[in-house]
């Protein structure tokens, strides 16, 4: 059975999953967030106690908080930053969504270098991990939905009583809750859900107490 770590990084307090088979130690890294050394040495730390070798750096969207630490793990852990194709420009255009929150616009573009679509599967820990599109949040948002272990990571699609918002370039509110409806609801409802941003759930909670929904 997979384990999963959350770690809440950088000022907008992004969710980043460290997820891992603890007999094999074969671990994955997803919305890396970390924006500075402090940041970088405490996710570092976690993977060498634990003695986990990192063989996927996954963003569920190239929005820029949840990109910050991407070269830094792709360059320490030799891995390659899986991604939707569809959010690529998001993270060629790291500096300028720096830029439009006011901060510093020297962060270098983030290339894709495993695309990522619906209905591909991936392995992580030995165990298949299913790529769902939602888009709306973003152009390319997935959700990595994980059967055997009951969880689906979000990223901003859904959150404990709220949903990603879709004010931001190329968002889409009505292509959002289409996705949710149909891909995440459908899903069964104790699937515990690990947002982005804030506090897990589940699918039945939010199925019932999500205003939005």
């Amino acid at each position: 059975m997979l384990k999963i770590k959350q770690f809440t990084f950088n000022m907008f307090g992004i969710n980043t999953y460290v997820v891992w088979n603890p007999e094999t130690g074969d671990a994955a890294v997803i919305d890396p967030g970390m924006i500075n050394d402090r940041e970088q040495a405490h996710i570092d730390r976690f993977i060498s106690e634990n003695g986990l070798t990192v063989h996927n750096l996954i963003n569920t969207h190239m929005h820029v908080d949840h990109i910050f630490g991407d070269l830094y793990i792709k360059n320490k852990y030799g891995v390659d930053i899986s991604a939707s194709p569809d959010d690529s420009f998001l993270g060629e255009r790291a500096a300028m969504q720096c830029r439009m929150f006011g901060l510093p616009d020297d962060m270098a573009a983030v290339e894709i270098d495993r695309p990522l679509k619906e209905g591909d599967t991936l392995e992580i820990g030995g165990e298949k991990v299913d790529i769902l599109s939602v888009p709306g949040h973003s152009p390319g948002s997935l959700v990595l939905y994980f059967p055997q272990s009951g969880w689906a990571i979000t990223g901003d699609v859904l959150f404990r009583r709220s949903i990603g918002r879709t004010d931001l370039v190329a968002g889409n509110h009505q292509q959002l809750i289409d996705g949710i409806t149909r891909k995440l609801l459908s899903l069964p409802d104790k699937t515990i859900v690990y947002p982005g941003h804030g506090d897990p759930t589940t699918i039945g909670e939010e199925r019932k107490e999500n205003p939005f929904l």
